[in-house]
């Protein structure tokens, strides 16, 4: 039986596959805004596990896997064995040879390796602790549909360095571009938690203007992810300078776009006016989650498609 291929960090694919990958979702979406059926995972089954919550990732998957032909099926934690303490590998055993492909939005990185390591089929990272790379994987796709390639541009990180953050950076590194990170004290860039090769694509900043200062995009996300609550007040205070601005967007490229992965509090980590500005491509941003994963899910289980 084939070793299945797995997609859980933004690291584990190469640039040309992911060429092949936005080359691919740029079709699938294309065909679903012409209202064409498209059912190459007909009669395959997707699991989804959470064990955070969510609004995006569910329903991106669910609609996704079922516009491809197929069926998806919710799993909670709290609603399964595996929240009444059934050993990951013992669930990964089972659920895999009931399944086509599994996502997961979970804690800890090492679940959803430990997962991956038993499964018979594909494992998909709807997010951890440390990484988002789906997210970013649409983040990417929505700056080459409003800006071009973006070998070579910069991206400007203002806020914490949380798994959005450790996603961009490796991001950076396979797909060759820059990123200006700019966190408060305390709460910089682990390159190691980041699993990062080098730090050459990086760099930091402790002024977020400068950080933005002739960026091609600026992105943040929520001062206080989940897990992190208990900190809550606290990085009200440390964060309270991290705000992206009209002033921050001012000093970017002309041309310059604004990202958050949402869901986003408006007069915290960004301004009514520029999350819900001009230069905003949020929404783009987040209906492209449905897009990139139905381009994943199809090379996950089939491979290498021809147009």
């Amino acid at each position: 039986m084939k070793a299945p291929r797995h997609y859980l960090q933004f690291r584990d694919f190469s640039r040309a596959e992911y060429d092949y990958l936005f080359a691919r979702t740029r079709w699938i979406k294309d065909k679903f805004k012409r209202y064409e059926p498209y059912h190459p995972l007909f009669d395959r089954t997707l699991v989804m596990i959470f064990e955070k919550a969510s609004t995006r990732t569910r329903l991106s998957f669910e609609a996704g896997m079922q516009q491809l032909g197929g069926s998806a099926i919710y799993l909670n934690t709290r609603d399964s064995q595996l929240g009444r303490g059934e050993p990951v590998e013992d669930a990964a055993q089972v659920i895999s040879r009931m399944s086509d492909v599994v996502m997961i939005r979970t804690f800890e990185q090492s679940i959803i390796e430990r997962f991956a390591e038993y499964s018979r089929v594909p494992v998909i990272n709807g997010l951890t602790n440390e990484y988002h790379p789906c997210q970013i994987l649409a983040d990417i796709f929505t700056f080459i549909e409003h800006c071009g390639p973006i070998q070579g541009k910069t991206v400007a990180w203002v806020g914490d360095s949380n798994n959005v953050c450790n996603t961009w950076l490796q991001a950076a590194e396979v797909l060759d571009f820059h990123v200006h990170v700019s966190t408060p004290p305390g709460y910089e860039v682990e390159p190691e938690r980041a699993g990062l090769i080098g730090t050459g694509h990086f760099a930091h900043f402790d002024d977020p203007m400068e950080a933005c200062r002739g960026a091609d995009l600026v992105t943040t996300d929520v001062w206080t992810s989940m897990g992190f609550e208990a900190e809550n007040e606290e990085r009200m205070r440390d964060f309270a300078e991290w705000r992206v601005d009209e002033d921050m967007m001012r000093v970017a490229n002309p041309g310059a776009v604004f990202m958050h992965c949402l869901p986003a509090h408006r007069g915290e980590e960004v301004t009514a006016e520029v999350i819900d500005g001009p230069q905003s491509v949020v929404w783009d941003e987040a209906e492209n989650r449905l897009h990139v994963q139905k381009a994943l899910m199809e090379y996950l289980l089939i491979g290498k498609v021809e147009s």
